[in-house]
């Protein structure tokens, strides 16, 4: 019997060991790799400048905490930054804690400007997290069932309809910031219209609001740019990073700029491991290995192989209502409840998810290559084919 407190519904399987986009069971199964930890393993498994730069850091000093400086956290600080066009980052280890400083910087700012009661507009099927505040922000019913009171505060609106939250600026006056992920991962893979992400960088600048861009999932390179939300041309007051920025060590980010920069104070905010000497030196590798190896180009290509792959491949199959996405996230639409195709690919020796139901979710390593593009095509379409027909 395991003590593990039941939290996830664990597949039956537990890997040894991987090298690149290939990952090998504790039985000796070899597995394709086109999850990637739920976009994590940014650079694969086993890649040798990231083992040898963690390896390194470890023989030296592993963690002293923020009382002290970290000369890796301010390198990493000043690269961020400079691939974002932003001013200032806070680091933390995850995800959903990024977006909690994110929701706290929109509340304080709220608050700096005589607003006692801040609201954040948030978007329907959005995925920021499971601490109480995220939570309260995603937009997922069956995520917050049982936790109630969630935390007040937040207003939803469907996703891509600018019209809906100008409705919302004319009879809410405690509005302070605008939450969104510019593509949804959990949500299924929905990707914010270009012109929806300029129009709600404008009404933000005209209504004093903070624009906040959730990045976690789709940042990092993953859409072809290092964020999703330099597609649009616009930056952010806040954006938040976290799964691939570290690889597989655990770190979040917190970026922020203009009126955004600048509020938290000491005392304000802070995370005893975040950022540490471990983390940041992962993510710094990650980054060298991203800029050195082509990877944002490499997602746009190997995602593109992958997208019209399965497009021809699907032609005409009964079922499949969409696929989308951009660079290496990518989604296939069925018209049917889908989960059990995620069993069926481990059996076929490949790892994919579904999310929102019905949406086989892809994310494969950044450094996927064309031949296991065509491999995944392979073994996917195969696997949804078989599974539409039963």
């Amino acid at each position: 019997m395991s003590h593990l407190m039941n939290t996830y519904a664990r597949l039956p399987v537990a890997f040894s060991h991987g090298d690149g986009s290939w990952i090998t069971d504790t039985e000796g199964k070899c597995y394709l790799d086109a999850l990637s930890g739920i976009a994590v393993s940014t650079l694969g498994h086993n890649h040798p400048a990231l083992v040898a730069a963690i390896a390194a850091q470890a023989a030296r000093v592993l963690h002293t905490s923020n009382i002290y400086r970290i000369p890796q956290q301010e390198q990493l600080a000043d690269r961020l930054t400079a691939l974002a066009g932003m001013e200032e980052v806070f680091f933390c280890n995850s995800g959903c804690e990024a977006n909690e400083a994110a929701i706290k910087l929109a509340r304080f700012f709220g608050h700096q400007n005589g607003i006692d009661s801040p609201v954040i507009i948030v978007m329907e099927k959005a995925f920021h997290g499971r601490t109480l505040a995220t939570l309260s922000a995603t937009g997922n019913r069956k995520a917050q069932a049982g936790f109630e009171p969630l935390v007040s505060g937040f207003v939803r609106v469907p996703y891509n309809d600018l019209e809906a939250i100008r409705a919302i600026a004319e009879h809410n006056h405690n509005v302070v910031a605008v939450m969104l992920e510019i593509v949804q991962g959990e949500g299924g893979i929905n990707i914010a219209d270009l012109e929806f992400q300029r129009g709600l960088r404008a009404l933000c600048d005209d209504r004093n609001w903070l624009l906040l861009c959730d990045e976690v999932q789709c940042g990092m390179g993953r859409t072809g740019t290092w964020f999703g939300f330099q597609h649009a041309g616009i930056v952010p007051d806040v954006a938040t990073l976290a799964k691939g920025l570290g690889s597989g060590v655990p770190i979040g980010a917190c970026l922020t700029a203009g009126k955004a920069a600048g509020l938290f104070k000491p005392g304000n905010h802070g995370s005893t491991f975040g950022g540490n000497q471990l983390a940041t030196t992962a993510a710094l590798t990650t980054l060298d290995v991203i800029e050195k190896d082509n990877l944002r180009a490499n997602a746009v290509a190997v995602g593109q192989l992958i997208r019209n792959g399965l497009a021809e491949a699907l032609a005409g199959v009964a079922g499949v209502v969409d696929i989308r996405g951009q660079g290496l996230m990518l989604g296939v639409e069925l018209d049917r409840p889908c989960g059990e195709l995620v069993t069926r690919a481990l059996d076929a020796g490949l790892l994919i998810n579904v999310t929102a139901e019905k949406v086989v979710r892809l994310l494969p390593p950044l450094t996927f290559g064309v031949d296991e593009g065509r491999e995944l095509v392979s073994r996917l379409s195969k696997l949804i084919r078989d599974f539409l027909a039963a």
